[in-house]
């Protein structure tokens, strides 16, 4: 068994799994060094894939109470949790066993341990299985990936007390759930346990949800909320969790100062965010730079300040998403293989998987009036369009904004039920530079919830059919 290779990746998440395979197709010898029992990283382990499981199975249980204004009656759904779980757990296995064909497939030699960079050229790997294995290899690529934020004061149990990984692992459905977090994961956890059963509660430090998205989008995203019983306390901070007796009470305060107020709760689920994950890397030995958020410094090709040494994903600056690391990785590979490659950054879409759900790409109008650019925007509900009003799913709209003079479009922003799977014609729009004429132009399919894309960019000029 060789220790040289071409290159060493550690870390078996999306990025580094891909940047593996694309390497291995470009001919190289590969090893990747995986601490987990499983490949595929947070992601696949206790992230996208089990969560995605789970907003699926949760709504299909909550549409199901709500056949009958279709005609379709059946008896009030009832919950399984086990077999729920189960089939959460079939959907990581499934793809978990996928990613370890892959490396078969192609070569890749994964190394279980944990590993540590030794300096250019170096890694040094615990072996799961006991003792040492130092590889060597003229590239290296670090992407271990990001971590749960903590919130200091709260300890995570992971039984009450949980993160984004607890709460994909509940025994029983909580009364009474409280979300530390009115992001991306905290809402979509939250959407769970509220389908199922629980009393949601979202304690969020600013006085919105969502921070970064389009503010349309967030208010009327929040107005949803209400509708399907999420209490939300905006511009609350959370001071302390105690246990008490078999639940827990949940001091909070207004952010800006104010009267404390105790809530109940049966779980608490803390979702304030993510960070990179380098501990234990041996980052400070092998001189790698880092930012004040402890990121990995990198260039514009990805490469560190130590030679031969690159990191992609979580672990360096942007936004911290599975398919924005799997891009990195592999672009990485093709530019080691001396190949032309980059990733474009203005077009990475980011996608809530609530119901509706909500999904965006490019820039906001804050983003825009902060720049000083002058842009047009198109609206078309999905209250107008034919397909939406059919399925009884009109909650949310289309908004494109495109530049005043070139009416090159700048940003896209959905809400509303198939958003995620709508917003890749956006994206195919603006990776060639189109304009919102472009997509007026295109002929789309009647009736389909596509269609209120076309009629946004009809609306950027003012001219929208349906409206």
């Amino acid at each position: 068994m060789s220790d040289t290779f071409d290159l060493v990746v550690i870390g078996a998440g999306p990025g580094g799994y891909e940047c593996a395979i694309r390497a291995a197709q470009l001919g190289m010898s590969v090893a990747c060094v995986e601490k987990r029992d499983a490949l595929g990283g947070t992601c696949l382990n206790v992230g996208c894939i089990p969560s995605k499981a789970l907003l699926h199975a949760s709504e299909l249980f909550d549409e199901a109470g709500h056949f009958e204004k279709m005609g379709i009656k059946i008896s009030k759904p009832k919950l399984d949790l086990p077999t729920m779980l189960g089939f959460k757990q079939q959907a990581v296995d499934g793809n978990t066993q996928g990613i370890e064909f892959l490396f078969k497939k192609n070569k890749i030699e994964w190394v279980k341990g944990t590993g540590v960079l030794k300096g250019a050229g170096e890694v040094e790997v615990s072996l799961t299985e006991g003792g040492t294995r130092t590889l060597k290899a003229s590239d290296i690529v670090l992407a271990t990936g990001s971590d749960v934020a903590q919130l200091p004061g709260i300890e995570i149990d992971e039984k009450q007390i949980v993160s984004s990984t607890g709460a994909l692992e509940l025994s029983k459905v909580p009364g009474k759930l409280l979300v530390i977090g009115g992001g991306v994961i905290g809402l979509e956890l939250g959407s769970v346990w509220n389908r199922l059963g629980a009393e949601v509660t979202v304690v969020e430090f600013l006085d919105f949800i969502l921070p970064g998205m389009d503010a349309e989008v967030q208010k009327t995203f929040q107005r949803t909320l209400k509708k399907q019983k999420f209490t939300l306390k905006l511009g609350t901070k959370v001071t302390g969790v105690e246990k008490s007796g078999k639940g827990l009470k949940v001091t909070v305060e207004p952010a800006k100062g104010g009267d404390v107020e105790v809530l109940d709760a049966d779980v608490v689920l803390v979702a304030i965010g993510r960070v990179a994950y380098t501990q234990g890397l041996g980052l400070d030995a092998a001189g790698v730079d880092v930012d004040e958020r402890g990121r990995i410094k990198v260039d514009a090709h990805l490469k560190t300040n130590v030679a031969g040494v690159y990191a992609i994903g979580d672990v360096i600056v942007g936004p911290m998403l599975a398919h924005k690391a799997m891009e990195e990785g592999v672009a990485l590979a093709e530019m080691m293989a001396g190949q032309s490659a980059h990733v474009n950054y203005d077009v990475i879409p980011g996608v809530v998987y609530t119901q509706p759900e909500i999904a965006s790409v490019g820039k906001t109008e804050q983003d825009l009036k902060d720049a000083g650019i002058d842009y047009r925007s198109g609206k078309f509900p999905f209250t107008a369009n034919g397909r939406a009003k059919a399925n009884q799913q009109t909650d949310g709209f289309v908004k494109i904004l495109a530049d005043a003079k070139t009416d090159r479009v700048l940003g896209v922003h959905i809400i509303g039920t198939q958003a995620g799977e709508m917003i890749h014609e956006a994206v195919t729009i603006m990776e060639f530079g189109g304009a919102a004429e472009d997509i007026a132009r295109m002929c789309h399919a009647h009736p389909t919830l596509s269609e209120a894309m076309k009629e946004a960019a009809l609306a950027v000029d003012g001219r929208a059919m349906h409206m």
